[in-house]
C-alpha cells in the first residue's frame, strides 16, 4: 500500500472519535403568525392552545404580550416593551406562564413600571425576585380574619369618625384638585411611625400606583415621600400618560401583587391606587380594539368586574403559622 492511500480503520476512528461527543436537542415550541398589530394591540393566528393570561413572546422583536382574548381561531393580545417594533407576519410563541411580576425586598425605596423595571436611574434592583401572576384569586371567606386594628391615615377627622382597618378598602370619592392624592400621601408619610422601634404597631409597607399620570406628578410624589422619610418603606409603580395602554391597564394588578407579597410573608401592606378611572379608559381603550361589545359610554360590559377582582384582593388573611397579616386598598375612582 502506497503512503497515499487512505486506511478504512483510520477513518472510521476519527468518526468515531468526532462524533462520539456529539449531542442534538430538539425545542418544542407552539408558534403563531401576527395577522395584525397596532395601538399595543396585537392579533395572531395559530396559538389554538393559548390560555387566558398567558405570557406570549415576539423572539426576533425581543417583545412580550398578555392574551386577552380568546376567538375561534385567533387570539387577541396586549404588547409590553416596544408595541411598534411588532408587525403583521412576525412570529409568536407561547411560554406557557401566565404573566407575571418579579417582586423582591429590595423593591421598597424605588420607582419601577408594572413590569417591574426600575425608572428612577438608580441602576437595577438585585436579589432574587419571586414571581407572582398579575390576575390572582382573592382569598376565600374561609382564609379570612375579621378587621380589628386600625391602620392610622395621621388625620384625626378620619381616624375619629371614620377608622379605616387593617385589611379593608376604603374608596377616596372627590371633585378635581380636591386633595385625594395628598390623602394617599399623607397616609403613606404616617406609616413611617409604624416602622420605629419604640411603636408596638406592626410596619406597614406601602405601594402607591399612579396610572394614567403625568411624570411631574409621580416626581413630586416621590420627592414628598423622600422629603418625609417615606420612600423607606415605599414602592412607587410609575403607568404615566406616556407609557403605552397596556401598561396603564395592568398597573393596579402589579401593585397588589407586590401588597400580597408583603401580606403573604406575614407583613402588613397598604396599595394606593391613583386612580383607577385611568385603568377604567385604557381598559375601554383595549376592549374596543379588540372588537369587544361596547356597553355604556362605550365601557365593555365586565369593567365593574374589573375593579371588583382587583380590590378583593386586599384582605386580612391568616397563614399557617397561625399569624394574621393585612392587605388595604385605597383607590381613588
Amino acid at each position: 500500500m502506497s503512503n497515499g492511500s487512505i486506511r478504512p480503520d483510520e477513518v472510521t476512528d476519527i468518526l468515531r472519535r468526532e462524533l462520539g461527543g456529539f449531542e442534538t436537542e430538539a425545542e418544542e415550541y407552539e408558534a403563531g403568525t401576527v395577522l395584525q398589530a397596532g395601538d399595543g394591540i396585537a392579533t395572531l393566528y395559530g396559538l389554538s392552545n393559548a390560555q387566558a393570561s398567558e405570557l406570549v413572546e415576539f423572539p426576533e422583536q425581543n417583545v412580550e404580550g398578555m392574551v386577552l382574548n380568546l376567538e375561534e381561531d385567533s387570539v387577541g393580545v396586549i404588547l409590553f416593551g416596544d408595541v411598534d417594533a411588532v408587525s403583521e407576519g412576525d412570529e409568536a410563541r407561547r411560554t406557557g406562564r401566565i404573566a407575571s411580576v418579579g417582586v423582591s425586598e429590595n423593591m421598597l425605596g424605588r420607582v419601577i413600571d408594572p413590569l417591574g423595571r426600575p425608572l428612577d436611574g438608580q441602576g437595577p434592583i438585585e436579589g432574587d425576585k419571586m414571581l407572582l401572576p398579575l390576575e390572582r384569586k382573592a382569598p376565600g371567606v374561609i382564609y379570612r380574619e375579621p378587621v380589628e386594628n386600625p391602620l392610622q391615615t395621621g388625620i384625626k377627622a378620619i381616624d375619629s369618625t371614620i377608622p379605616i382597618g387593617r385589611g379593608q378598602r376604603e374608596l377616596i370619592v372627590g371633585d378635581r384638585q380636591t386633595g385625594k392624592t395628598a390623602l394617599q400621601v399623607d397616609t403613606i408619610i404616617n406609616q413611617k411611625k409604624t416602622h420605629r422601634d419604640e411603636t408596638d404597631e406592626d410596619p406597614v409597607y406601602c405601594v402607591y400606583v399612579a396610572v394614567g399620570q403625568k411624570d411631574s406628578t409621580v416626581a413630586q410624589v416621590q420627592r414628598d415621600l423622600e422629603r418625609n422619610g417615606a420612600m423607606e418603606h415605599t414602592v412607587i409603580i410609575n403607568a404615566s400618560a406616556s407609557m403605552p395602554t397596556p401598561l396603564q391597564y395592568i398597573a393596579p394588578f402589579a401593585g397588589a401583587c407586590i401588597g400580597e407579597y408583603f401580606r403573604d410573608t406575614g407583613r402588613d401592606s397598604l396599595v394606593c391606587f391613583d386612580d383607577l378611572s385611568k385603568q377604567a379608559v385604557a381598559y375601554r381603550e383595549i376592549s374596543l380594539l379588540l372588537r369587544r361589545p361596547p356597553g355604556r359610554e362605550a365601557y365593555p360590559g365586565d369593567i365593574f368586574y374589573l375593579h371588583s377582582r382587583l380590590l378583593e384582593r386586599a384582605a386580612k388573611i391568616i397563614n399557617d403559622d397561625e399569624v394574621a397579616s393585612q392587605m388595604n386598598n385605597l383607590p381613588e375612582p
